[in-house]
């Protein structure tokens, strides 16, 4: 099956959920004091660019890989405590696992809707 690419202009709220995630997370290190922790900071910085990007190319022009990759983005979200190791951190860990599953949640609902238009309509 191709992948799905579609002339958006903004309608989907996946897209803005996405976004609104990218801007907490960005700011999180600052607003939630952990910014000291340059791992968790830095992690948090360079993911949410990431996720921001993907969500306002996803708003202008929807393509299926954007939605791939920001779900994937999110996952990763949920393991980069442990992985980039600063789990120890609380604040940083709550504020990567819940944008993450929200993030994620958000991709896979885009996806879905794609998929199965009609579903969505009822």
């Amino acid at each position: 099956m191709a992948m799905e690419t579609s002339w958006r202009g903004g309608k989907a709220y996946q897209g803005w959920i996405s976004l609104i995630c990218a801007i907490l997370l960005f700011v999180s290190p600052w607003a939630l004091g952990y910014s000291a922790d340059e791992m968790a900071a830095r992690t948090a910085w360079i993911s949410a660019i990431v996720i921001g990007i993907l969500s306002i190319a996803a708003l202008v022009q929807f393509a299926e890989w954007e939605e791939w990759v920001t779900f994937v983005v999110g996952l990763w979200l949920i393991a980069a405590p442990w992985i980039v190791k600063f789990a120890a951190v609380s604040h940083a860990l709550a504020t990567f696992v819940v944008l993450g599953i929200v993030v994620a949640l958000a991709s896979l609902s885009e996806l879905w809707q794609v998929h199965h238009p009609t579903a969505m309509a009822k």
